[in-house]
């Protein structure tokens, strides 16, 4: 059969009617313009690597890893390092003084707080305490968080370029100020396949903050495959006790009679796939493959009854509620432990331009005793040394005030400038603290950690060398950590 014995052909366009021609230019020209896997980089010789998932691009990691999962928790807002973590507290003797020219250097400004007359010092309300072996100064609003600090590795000197939420947190989470990119959860979909085939192994949660004063808007973007084949994109759990809508049969529908329905489904989606070869049609059978599965599995997922009260206690009082971080929470243990490969989590009201005083106690509250019971949680199944956690957010905050200022309540702008992250199991080195800012927690002044480190660094951990981990599209081979110099932060490493 020829292009024009196929009606449906003709109305392919242009780059199709080329590949479809055998027109040696049209073929190269639909390589270079359309995805395409990059071959796979041959792995380091020495040493057992670990082996990967089902539809792996890489057969093994290219380093021995004990890490296998990664539950990211992005506080959607920008948590203020100088109320948490970052202690400062000469700056109590700056309150109400400005902030002195020879610190800010003519960095750039939000146009929220650009036109103030003056930017007055805001020390933080909180009182710190050095906490553990490794002496972390950790605000009294963590009083959980406070208990388990040998845990943590501490990164106190992130930094970004992105000065505004949209770009930041798109940067944070996919590489790349720009839209459109694959997120972290997406590559390691991408590169280390699935453990479980009746759950997917990317899954997403927006828990719901008890105080929603200033959320932000968020959306599915942030999540996205990008240019990566449709089936790493993460699925959506909601906030609900029916967390995936649509998977179930409608009334009067057998198991029976939606397994034929599929079976026939499939064959006209294979027999689309022959004609057109769009790689979106097999990612479209196997999304239904996978939500026939989930019938069976996410039922089971959802159901807390099995968990011993001594497990719900370790995650407080809100865990039962559908939605609040705590849920989230547990929920991603028994995601993992069920073969979920990362699981990332947003909770929102972080962006404390106002009522900081007022929101930042709630802020706390939603997720300090849960974190520190995940951690418990996953030391108590076995789970701390194969299951990377992180937390933070897509900046940090400023030491001056935006706004009217207290001495008990303040507001602060964004700040890209230096910020506080951390890290707990997987393989990452507990009781680290790393990086150091001036005394005005606005500058770096020692081991500068940028956002494509970070991800160089976690990439690592999972057992991947970020320079090797590529995805041809455009002609290009495409990295998480785009095409800048990126370092792996080896302190950060046990």
């Amino acid at each position: 059969m020829t292009l024009f014995d196929n009606p449906r052909a003709l109305e392919l366009t242009r780059r199709h009617f080329f590949a479809s021609t055998g027109v040696s230019l049209g073929a190269m020209a639909l390589a270079s313009l359309t995805g395409r896997a990059a071959e796979r980089a041959p792995m380091p010789k020495g040493g057992a690597n670990t082996e990967t998932g089902v539809g792996a691009a890489l057969p093994q990691t290219h380093f021995p890893t004990k890490c296998k999962n990664v539950i990211y928790f992005h506080m959607v807002g920008g948590p203020s390092q100088l109320d948490l973590y970052d202690y400062k507290p000469k700056m109590q003797d700056f309150y109400d003084k400005d902030l002195p020219e020879s610190v800010r250097k003519g960095q750039r400004l939000t146009t929220m707080t650009s036109g103030q007359a003056r930017f007055p010092i805001a020390p933080s309300k909180y009182k710190f305490t050095q906490q553990g072996k490794c002496g972390m100064w950790i605000s009294e609003v963590l009083p959980h968080t406070s208990k388990m600090a040998d845990d943590l590795v501490f990164i106190r000197s992130m930094h970004t370029e992105a000065i505004n939420h949209e770009p930041a947190i798109t940067h944070m989470q996919t590489g790349n100020m720009v839209t459109g990119r694959p997120c972290l959860g997406a590559w390691a979909s991408y590169g280390l396949g699935s453990l479980n085939q009746n759950l997917p192994t990317f899954v997403v949660m927006v828990a719901k903050p008890s105080n929603q004063e200033q959320v932000q808007a968020i959306s599915a973007r942030l999540w996205q495959s990008g240019y990566l084949p449709g089936e790493h994109a993460a699925v959506s759990f909601r906030a609900a006790n029916d967390p995936i809508l649509f998977i179930n049969n409608p009334p009067g529908v057998s198991p029976e009679v939606r397994r034929a329905t599929l079976d026939g489904l499939n064959k006209l989606n294979e027999l689309n796939h022959g004609l057109l070869n769009d790689p979106e049609t097999k990612t479209r059978i196997a999304q239904y493959e996978m939500a026939y599965r989930m019938q069976s599995s996410v039922p089971d997922l959802a159901d807390l009854s099995k968990e011993p009260q001594n497990v719900l206690d370790l995650y407080g009082p809100d865990v039962k509620k559908s939605g609040s971080f705590a849920h989230t929470a547990l929920t991603a243990r028994r995601l993992v432990e069920r073969g979920v490969r990362f699981v990332q989590v947003y909770h929102n009201n972080w962006d404390h331009h106002g009522n900081l005083g007022g929101r930042m106690p709630d802020q706390c509250k939603d997720v300090d005793q849960p974190c520190w019971g995940l951690i418990q949680d996953l030391k108590r199944q076995g789970l701390f040394d194969s299951t990377l956690v992180i937390w933070g957010g897509e900046f940090g905050r400023t030491i001056y005030s935006q706004g009217g200022l207290s001495k008990t309540n303040y507001g602060r702008d964004h700040h890209p400038r230096c910020f506080t992250m951390w890290m707990a199991g997987g393989g990452s080195k507990g009781g680290t603290i790393y990086g150091e800012t001036d005394d005005f927690s606005y500058n770096i002044v020692k081991n500068p950690v940028h956002v494509r480190d970070l991800h160089a660094t976690i990439l690592r951990l999972l057992g991947i060398d970020h320079d090797k981990f590529s995805y041809r599209y455009q002609g290009l081979d495409q990295k998480l950590v785009g095409v800048e110099k990126a370092n792996v932060i080896k302190a950060l490493i046990a």
